[in-house]
């Protein structure tokens, strides 16, 4: 069987199913699991399905959203990079928002011990990971807390995101791109996000390449809010030219 066709399959069994794992087609199609984790790219990259933890689903679920240890299982080592290089973005005192998402909680989780910040956040894991931290003056947003990402969103949150002006804003998503701007899959974690961008003088999104060129449910922003993206290289030169010809800084980790 030729690639093109073991794909076609692999597709089809998504989209029949709702999701396929890789040690699972593997088996089927008598290939190794890095040729089927390659068959994935490729279907990932064409944007007909999405890649999530040990297998994909098809593209067109754009209600589907990974809960958290799913999500902080892909692309690792790329979130590892993005944060090393985040981490530099930080200012030596002042403000600073992290939003929820598995990129911001391992830059959480990266805070160097001698840093003096204040920081706020509407996500519980970040919270619980800053609140013994020596340096930092934590402040836990409330609201109704989404179990699928342990973030308060909703009027709470909203309330005081609205009375806050912040220095830096590090901010995650769903998906991104120039047309179709910043998404997320919820209308109420979209309002937060948006909220979020008010409050902060600078937005600085993590987001690994995965993610440029998706699409969700809830646009919560275009990408031009963003004042510096950073990701990592799977992002192509290419693209991430036609970003910053739209005044965006890009740096791939």
């Amino acid at each position: 069987m030729y690639a093109a066709e073991r794909q076609q399959e692999i597709l089809r069994l998504a989209r029949e199913g709702g999701r396929v794992d890789v040690p699972s087609l593997a088996e089927a199609f008598q290939v190794t699991a890095e040729t089927v984790r390659r068959d994935l790219k490729v279907l990932d990259r064409a944007g007909l399905v999405r890649r999530v933890h040990g297998g994909a689903i098809p593209a067109g679920r754009l209600d589907f959203e990974p809960d958290l240890t799913e999500r902080d299982a892909v692309a690792a080592d790329e979130k590892d990079r993005i944060v090393r290089a985040a981490l530099s973005e930080l200012p030596a005192t002042g403000s600073v928002i992290v939003d929820a998402g598995t990129t911001t909680a391992r830059l959480a989780a990266a805070l160097p011990v001698d840093c003096e910040l204040t920081v706020v956040t509407h996500a519980l894991p970040i919270a619980a990971r800053l609140a013994d931290h020596p340096g930092i003056a934590l402040h836990l947003v409330g609201g109704r807390v989404r179990h699928r990402t342990r973030a308060a969103v909703d009027a709470w949150a909203l309330r005081a995101y609205a009375e806050l002006n912040v220095d830096l804003l590090l901010l995650a998503t769903n998906g991104f791109s120039l047309d179709g701007g910043l998404t997320t899959p919820d209308l109420a974690e979209a309002a937060v996000k948006r909220a979020l961008v008010s409050a902060a003088r600078r937005t600085v999104l993590l987001a690994d390449s995965a993610k440029h060129g998706r699409q969700h449910f809830a646009r919560f922003g275009d990408l031009s809010d963003v004042d510096l993206l950073i990701t990592d290289r799977g992002l192509s030169p290419e693209d991430a030219a036609a970003i910053e010809r739209q005044g965006i800084e890009v740096v791939r980790a």
